[in-house]
Order: C-alpha cells, then structure tokens, then sequence
C-alpha cells in the first residue's frame, strides 16, 4: 500500500458519518490532502447549507485529527487509494469561567442537576445551595465532619421549591435532608430540615447515589461495604443507638444543645459484599436500579444484583485502585478512573480474560473525579494538579480541551456537568465554568 507523501496535489477519498443532529448524505468526497479541520468543518457546513455555522472535529480511526488528513495519512501509512471513514463531531468551543463561588474549606462534592441552582458540599459539614446569580439560597450543618458527597435524590419534591438531598459524611452517616430553595438565606422561606440518618458504616463514607426514580440510595464505605436504602422516612428509629462512653455522651449534648432536631435512624434494605478494600464508588445502572457498578481500592470494578445483594461480575485491573466511576449513556460500560493516572472504558459484559483490552486515557497529573454530560460520548475529570479536562471517549490520543479551575491551582475534588455548566469543586471553593451548548 503506497504511503500519502503529504503533497498538495494528491486527494483522498473520503465518507462522513456522525452522530450529531447534522447528518450529511451517503455520498463519496475527494478531498486535498493539505485540508485540515477548520477547511472539513467549512465543507460540512456548506454541504448542510447551515443557517448558523456550527464547527465540528473529525474523528479518523479513532483519533481526533490534529494535522492535515495527508499528514495524518503518512504517519498511519494509509495509501491514497484507501477510503476513509471519518465521524464529525460537534466541537467543544473553548471552556470560559462563569463565577466563582468562594467557601471557608474545601468543596468535596458538587451538582449542577437542578435548574437553575447549585449544589455544594463542604469540609466544613455544611450543605449550601446557590442561585445563578451567586445568592446563597440555602446552608445548612448536616454533619458534624467532612461530607464526601452529596446528591440530588429525583422526583421528590414536596412544592415547587423543597427538594431532599443525600449527602455521606466522614461521621460514618449518610443523611437526608429536605431543602427549601427560591430565596435568599436568612429569610423566612429559606430552610433546612434534617429528616433521617442513615446508619450502618463503620468507616468514612466515600460515596451516595440515587436511583432515577429516588426511591433508593447507595453508600460506599471504607469499611468495604455498600448501603443499599430505600428513601422513605421511618416514624421511629430502625436502628437502635450504641451504648456511648462519656466522650460521646458529651458530644452528643452539645450537638442537641446547638439545636439540632433528632431525627429517625433508618436501617439499610441490603448490604452489598463482594470488595475487599475501601469502595469508592457505587452508583446505580441507567435505570429503576435493579443492577449496580462500584470500584474500590481493590482494584477491581464489580457488577450487582441489588434485588438480590449479590455481585454478579467482576472485573480485575491489577494494582489499579480506584478511585471514582462514570457512566456514559452507553449501555453495558463505565469509565473509571485509577492511581496510575488513567481513566479506563470497561465493557461489564467483558471478562478480564478477553482478548479486546479496554481502551485507557492517560492523564497528566492524579484524575480524582468524573463526570459525564448528555452527550453520550463526552467525559468531564478533575484532577490533583487543579486541571479539569474535557475527553471525547471516541479518541484516546488526548483531551479535547483543558482549564485550570484556579489560578492557584488547588487541587479539585469534584465536577459535574449539566446543560453546558460544569461545577467544580475543591481546595479553590466551587467555580462554575461554561463547556459545550445548553448553558441557561
């Protein structure tokens, strides 16, 4: 097969395919070799006859193109007579700061999943709210240590503006906690109400989750277990309290003396077995939540039966901890990041034995969160060395944009991204940047 010389008179032949709303006809195009993206996005755009010019990126084999396709064809040694098959994507325009929103301590946790709010979780115990305009809404102690994580549980909403969001803490409890959004804080229509604690862990929480529907939560520990809840709010407590020693009895009465309404203790419906080390995640299949993915510092990745409390598939990386996982809207896989500095796509169909290895994207620096957006194929990750990138899971070669969160560069702890808003959490506080369409 003759190499592409790179010359400007050669052509290649060439199909577009994409997944985008913007799908060209099945047709052949011979296209120079000198061209490059911005002269391909042009073509797509004329060929649409767009009313608004959207750019887009080219995928070739699996790679964003960088170069001219000639060059990109030397170095694969793809001869000119070679039709290639190349995918436009929508581009990311470059990320661009929206706010930031200062706190005394560390941001651990973040949601961008309700219209027209944020969502935070602080070192600090607290949970605060904030309207887009930077007015805090809501800020409440929920825990009397670090909160790891917090998220906004689906279809509960008691009135246009109260919502309840879980939230897992280093005190060894997960929480419920009804949230009264739509003013500003102080007022008389602002508040927060502790509903019930959820309790089995006897380590540090990492991680809770929510189903689609809010029926049910997980909780991953470092004690090695994962909570399976239901969301009802028990009359009485399910779980009795320990027999406490004076430090504890002491403790106990300064909280009920700072105001602190007791609340229900609520038992879990299931306790899920299987890892071996600290979980770091666990979070439920796109779906009701009859089945469960987690990861752990086991270095593995484990598949659940959560009807069943049975781990049904496992999937061994060796000396892999992880850290954290995602789900893209593709069925059957996850993406997981891990201390070697790679986010890794698994198939959970696949065995670890199977000869198609999983496809890895190497990070710079320590990747400590993910998140993925409504685009099926676009991943969001913060990392240790204060960088959020952006990644299309089509194209391992590298990101398709980066920012630093902070001038600073603090490390960030949380992302999450909805409707082109990214949040972003950590060491710097909570900063909101704008990535891709949709921002409202």
């Amino acid at each position: 097969m003759a190499s592409i010389p790179g010359a400007a008179t050669i052509s290649l032949p060439v199909v577009f395919t994409t997944q985008t709303a913007y799908p060209l006809p099945s047709q052949k195009f011979m296209i120079p070799g000198t061209w490059k993206r911005y002269q391909l996005s042009q073509l797509v755009n004329k060929a649409l006859a767009l009313p608004k010019i959207v750019p887009f990126d080219f995928l070739v084999k699996g790679e964003i193109l960088r170069t001219s396709l000639g060059e990109w064809g030397a170095e694969h040694g793809v001869g000119e007579e070679e039709t290639l098959d190349i995918e436009y994507i929508e581009s990311v325009m470059p990320p661009e700061k929206v706010s930031d929103f200062p706190h005394e301590d560390w941001v651990s946790s973040v949601s961008c999943q309700l219209q027209g709010q944020f969502l935070t979780a602080s070192y600090d115990g607290h949970i605060r709210t904030f309207d887009y305009s930077k007015a805090t809404t809501s800020s409440t102690q929920a825990h009397s240590a670090p909160i790891t994580s917090i998220c906004l549980v689906p279809s509960t909403a008691l009135d246009a503006n109260t919502y309840t969001i879980a939230s897992a803490s280093h005190d060894l409890t997960a929480q419920l906690t009804q949230v009264t959004l739509g003013a500003a804080a102080g007022s008389s229509s602002a508040k927060a109400t502790r509903i019930a604690t959820l309790h089995l862990h006897t380590a540090p929480l990492a991680s809770i989750a929510s189903n689609s529907t809010g029926s049910n939560l997980l909780t991953a520990s470092w004690d090695g277990l994962i909570g399976h809840w239901d969301t009802s709010v028990p009359s009485s407590d399910e779980v009795p309290e320990n027999a406490s020693n004076e430090r504890d009895r002491k403790k106990r009465r300064k909280v009920d003396e700072a105001g602190r309404k007791k609340v229900p203790r609520k038992a879990p419906v299931g306790v899920l077995k299987s890892h071996v080390g600290r979980v770091s995640k666990a979070v439920f299949a796109n779906g009701e939540g009859r089945i469960a993915y987690s990861c752990g510092f086991d270095s593995t990745v484990r598949v659940w039966d959560t009807e069943n409390g049975v781990c049904t598939h496992t999937i061994t990386a060796s000396e892999k901890p992880f850290l954290d996982l995602a789900l893209p809207q593709e069925p059957h896989t996850l993406l997981a990041a891990s201390t070697d500095r790679t986010m890794t796509l698994y198939d959970v169909r696949v065995s670890t034995t199977s000869a198609s290895a999983p496809v890895s994207f190497l990070h710079p620096a320590l990747p400590s969160c993910l998140a993925t957006s409504s685009n099926t194929q676009q991943v969001v990750s913060g990392a240790y060395d204060g960088v959020v990138r952006v990644w299309d899971l089509r194209s391992a070669k590298g990101a398709l944009a980066t920012f630093r969160a902070w001038e600073g560069g603090e490390k960030v702890l949380s992302v999450d991204w909805e409707r082109g808003l990214v949040g972003v959490g950590g060491e710097g506080g909570f900063a909101v940047w704008k990535v891709g369409e949709g921002a409202r």
